[in-house]
């Protein structure tokens, strides 16, 4: 059963043909919308965005994602200048708003063939949020930064957590995993476990943070992020496993940032490895003791990545320390 809230579009939506367990007309609270359905069943709610009181203030929105089950509503936009552009669009996508349409065609559409991250992401740009309470032109941005296993197990998430406490010295950084729960064994703030389908909505969560780290797992999208690390094991065993799966990953990965991870390949050995593969190495990392800090290897890929501050001198909290190796 279905769920309609209307107010401009009243007049459209009763041309929709389908089951209708509760309507109401007329402009809301965003905090009554909430209050109503946040207990309440439905398959769909068509959701009319005039009904909603202060639509044009996005903040309304992000607290209407976050409060009910956001896969379910099909947003009906307004025929507004500001929400027809891919700015306003992006920022809903970052809400984990996929569902979103002006005509009752679209409705109809969604209504049985429901929007995942996929089908937006070509819409979807993640840098760039402008912040309702600052000047016009200006932009918050936050790089977002993908680390994903192409061989198994090759270390995204350890190589997570060992960027996120190198970079905490200097930024303001959250760590988030996709699809596990490995994060729970970690010591410290701001590492978040979440679903595939949360992700966007995570992210726009934490987009006043300076970087974001992103355990992608099996994310299919890397697109999510500014830029992903596509870390491989170069075992042999690890390597042909990889290739037997898809002969074409290196091909189609040319030119990406690809990072040999767990490696014992000497440096003199990366060419070989290059000319083999077709690709370039983006860095190689040896085998690392992840209770001990700082790790040179870890600075300098983060140097790499342009992320060292030019004042940055070692963090004496990191001299020498060795990390408990249990958390509990």
């Amino acid at each position: 059963m279905n769920v309609i809230i209307a107010n401009k579009y009243k007049e459209m939506l009763m041309g929709l043909n389908i089951e209708v367990i509760k309507s109401m007309e007329g402009v809301f609270e965003v905090d009554e919308i909430i209050d109503t359905f946040s207990n309440f069943y439905f398959d769909r709610m068509i959701l009319d965005i005039t009904a909603i009181k202060n639509y044009t203030n996005l903040d309304n929105l992000q607290k209407l994602s976050i409060n009910l089950d956001i896969s379910r509503v099909i947003l009906v936009l307004d025929d507004s200048p500001q929400s027809e552009s891919q700015e306003y669009l992006s920022k809903l996508i970052s809400m984990g708003i996929y569902n979103f349409t002006r005509n009752l065609e679209g409705i109809n559409y969604l209504l049985g063939h429901p929007n995942s991250y996929r089908d937006v992401a070509h819409i979807h740009n993640v840098e760039s949020y402008p912040d309702q309470a600052t000047p016009e032109n200006s932009v918050v941005r936050v790089k977002i930064i993908g680390i994903k296993n192409l061989t198994e197990h090759a270390g995204a998430t350890t190589l997570t957590y060992l960027l996120k406490k190198h970079l905490d010295a200097n930024y303001n950084v959250a760590a988030l995993e996709v699809g596990k729960r490995d994060f729970a064994f970690f010591e410290g703030e701001n590492f978040i476990s979440t679903s595939e389908g949360e992700l966007p909505k995570e992210l726009m969560k934490k987009s006043d943070f300076d970087i974001l780290l992103v355990d992608l797992n099996n994310y299919p999208d890397d697109e999510i992020c500014s830029y992903v690390l596509y870390l491989v094991e170069p075992s042999t065993i690890k390597l042909n496993k990889l290739i037997r799966r898809d002969r074409k990953v290196f091909e189609r990965l040319n030119n990406k940032r690809i990072v040999l991870n767990k490696s014992f390949v000497t440096e003199s050995d990366v060419a070989v490895f290059e000319y083999e593969a077709g690709t370039k190495v983006f860095y190689n990392i040896p085998p690392l003791d992840d209770r001990k800090m700082p790790q040179s290897a870890i600075n300098a890929i983060i140097s790499k990545l342009g992320l060292i501050k030019s004042d940055e001198g070692e963090d004496d909290n990191f001299k020498n320390k060795l990390l408990g190796l249990f958390k509990f």
